[in-house]
């Protein structure tokens, strides 16, 4: 049967057109009109003063620290649970990851645990640069006290949005919380430009910088000048035009995956020791992925034995992120907590999502789950 894969792109707008204009323009160099037009237009949809549309979401992580000087010998704190990304940016810098465990009410940023650990800190005298926040799956994290205790200590905060675009934290999007957001737009995205990503900031310094070294760092002269190391980081004029198409059909292509999660919950409600990742009350989910969480106790299988099933009938699906505590490059690294997030990486599986998921095709989804369920009163 024809492959349903987690999550892929899904061209369904006016990608093709401004594809073309941008071609026929003959400006597919790095950046160009497309580039200014797709930063600003995300500007607007997030609220958010300025941006800087980059090549990668890994690009736009390793540039927010930049601009807040992180160096060699420095610590960022950073959600444990998250793509590699998030940490592996911090090491670009010369730095060390600092791992705070998960909330299991939001699965982001335990806010406690991170006071625990900025308290310790500034007892030993040693306060980390930054705070890394990941909006896991869609999901903002809980920022009304992870900004008290950022404050409280005047530790700034970098949002890692690369999943969340378009998701709301008490009214207010993803992006706009701490000194810089940062989005991805992977092929497998809300939202893509194949690959690419964004630097968003209401501090207009932050950008003007970002897109100076993200263009190697080349020096107002007519010869090719550099004072300071750069970096080829900027976002293809072409596939800004593809972003730009995308973000037309954001609020639309939010609506459907929240239709898929509603179409999961309804059909596996009923199904023991299966748990959905729940909604905060504070915000809206871009619901990017549905997750859920297969308890084998009471289920009969584990999610391994699911995730086998499914793609025995050519269906991918995929755990969730594995710790970075948990991670042999990161194996030495401090970990505040780590028993919940270690907890939902053994029995979390991110179901298909994708926005051109038919009823039929859900329907093939749900009964492999359903068949694997070996508790006896639903043989």
């Amino acid at each position: 049967m024809k492959r349903i894969y987690l999550s892929p792109p899904h061209l369904d707008g006016r990608e093709r057109e401004l594809l073309i204009q941008a071609y026929e323009s003959n400006w597919i160099i790095t950046p160009g009109p497309q580039v200014d037009a797709f930063e600003q237009e995300i500007c607007r949809k997030v609220g958010v003063g300025h941006a800087a549309a980059l090549a990668s979401g890994t690009a736009a992580l390793h540039l927010a620290l930049v601009m807040l000087g992180i160096k060699n010998g420095d610590e960022v704190i950073c959600s444990d649970l998250t793509f590699a990304a998030t940490a592996t940016a911090i090491v670009y810098c010369g730095a060390t990851p600092v791992f705070i465990d998960t909330n299991p009410e939001t699965w982001n940023m335990d806010p406690d645990l991170l006071g625990e650990e900025l308290e310790s800190c500034a007892k030993k005298g040693k306060l980390p640069k930054a705070v890394f926040a990941v909006d896991l799956y869609g999901q903002c994290a809980d920022y009304g006290p992870i900004s008290a205790a950022c404050k409280k200590y005047k530790v700034p905060i970098i949002e890692d949005a690369a999943e969340a675009l378009g998701a709301t934290y008490n009214g207010t999007f993803a992006g706009k919380f701490g000194a810089m957001g940062v989005f991805s737009f992977n092929g497998n995205k809300i939202i893509t430009t194949s690959g690419g990503g964004m630097l968003v900031s209401d501090n207009e310094d932050y950008i003007k910088r970002a897109k100076f070294l993200s263009t190697q760092a080349r020096d107002p002269a007519p010869h090719y000048q550099h004072s300071h190391v750069g970096y080829n980081y900027r976002l293809s004029n072409l596939l800004a035009a593809i972003g730009r198409g995308q973000l037309e059909k954001l609020e639309e292509k939010m609506a459907k995956r929240r239709r898929i999660n509603q179409f999961y919950k309804k059909a596996l409600k009923d199904l023991p020791g299966v748990e959905f990742m729940p909604e905060a009350s504070y915000g809206k989910s871009n619901c990017w992925l549905t997750v859920i969480l297969i308890s084998p106790e009471q289920f009969g299988a584990d999610r391994e034995a699911v995730r086998l099933a499914l793609e025995a009938e050519n269906i991918e699906s995929r755990p969730i992120w594995k710790p970075m505590h948990m991670q042999p490059v990161f194996k030495d690294c401090r970990i505040r907590g780590g028993a919940v997030s270690e907890d939902l990486f053994e029995r979390g599986l991110c179901l298909p999502s994708g926005t051109q998921l038919t009823d039929e095709q859900l329907n093939r989804i749900i009964k492999v789950v359903r068949s694997c369920c070996q508790t006896a009163e639903l043989l």
